[in-house]
């Protein structure tokens, strides 16, 4: 017989708990973390410095596989070896995950998007300030396709869980006060598109996939996810360059391994 749930490790809680009332809340936070970034970018005269930026990097790293494994942990349930079986599913669709997502080329696209918007932040670096509208848009894409992004809105979508997207707006703010500087004040609107594009596929994740998976095949999803977290971790800590885009497709392929693995 399995034993009581593990509660609390080293003073941290693990307990899972209600954590809010709203069909989701994470895109609103990854846009008031826009806002303020921005804010502060107005109100700060120099840039922060190199050890406080390695702070946050640290912080952020830690707290992304800290909440990486209690997407682990909550979505296990059953006796060890039960648990232990859930997770092998999981990690056999974060690889085959990642297959569909080289052979989709996900991370090719994903680069080109992101070799738009590097020109356009490389001309705003050397000759500040950029243009706006151009600053508007390659700040806008950045934001949206962060696989973080996409991570956190469908676990807000699927169980509530706007932790991701906590993440993602620390990350988005602090990326946006440099942005500031680069841009001027209007390139804050970015807050926008990227509110719509995570609350509509939030609620999209919400109404259209959740209502079609029952409990396990959700656990499924929810354990491919804190996986896939802990992946972004190694980029957040610069441990090494991880071919993220391609990890997305995980979160379809888990509840259809765990649908023909029974």
């Amino acid at each position: 017989m399995a034993g009581p749930p593990l509660e609390k490790l080293l003073f941290v809680s693990f307990r899972e708990k209600a954590r809010h009332n709203r069909d989701v809340i994470g895109p609103y936070l990854n846009a008031f973390g826009i806002l303020l970034g921005a804010l502060f970018g107005l109100t700060l005269r120099k840039p922060l410095k190199v050890r406080t930026q390695a702070f946050f990097r640290s912080a952020l790293g830690a707290f992304t596989v800290f909440y990486g494994l209690r997407l682990i942990y909550e979505n296990v349930h059953g006796g060890v070896l039960n648990a232990l079986r859930q997770v092998c599913v999981a990690g056999l669709a974060v690889v085959a995950g990642y297959w569909l997502g080289r052979l989709l080329r996900l991370q090719v696209w994903s680069n080109r998007a992101g070799h738009r918007a590097a020109v356009v932040l490389g001309e705003a670096q050397k000759q500040p300030p950029g243009s706006t509208e151009a600053g508007f848009w390659a700040v806008s894409l950045l934001f949206c396709a962060a696989p973080l992004g996409i991570l956190g809105a469908v676990m807000d979508g699927l169980e509530n869980f706007f932790y991701l997207l906590l993440l993602k707006a620390v990350m988005d703010g602090l990326a946006m006060m440099s942005f500031m500087k680069m841009f001027r004040w209007p390139v804050a609107l970015a807050a926008i598109p990227v509110f719509v594009f995570l609350n509509g596929l939030a609620l999209l994740v919400r109404m259209g996939a959740h209502p079609g998976l029952g409990n396990p095949l959700t656990d499924s999803v929810g354990l491919a996810a804190g996986l896939v977290t802990c992946v972004v971790a190694l980029v957040i800590f610069e441990i090494r360059r991880v071919e993220l885009a391609n990890y997305l497709p995980a979160l379809a392929v888990a509840p259809l391994l765990a649908h023909w693995l029974g």
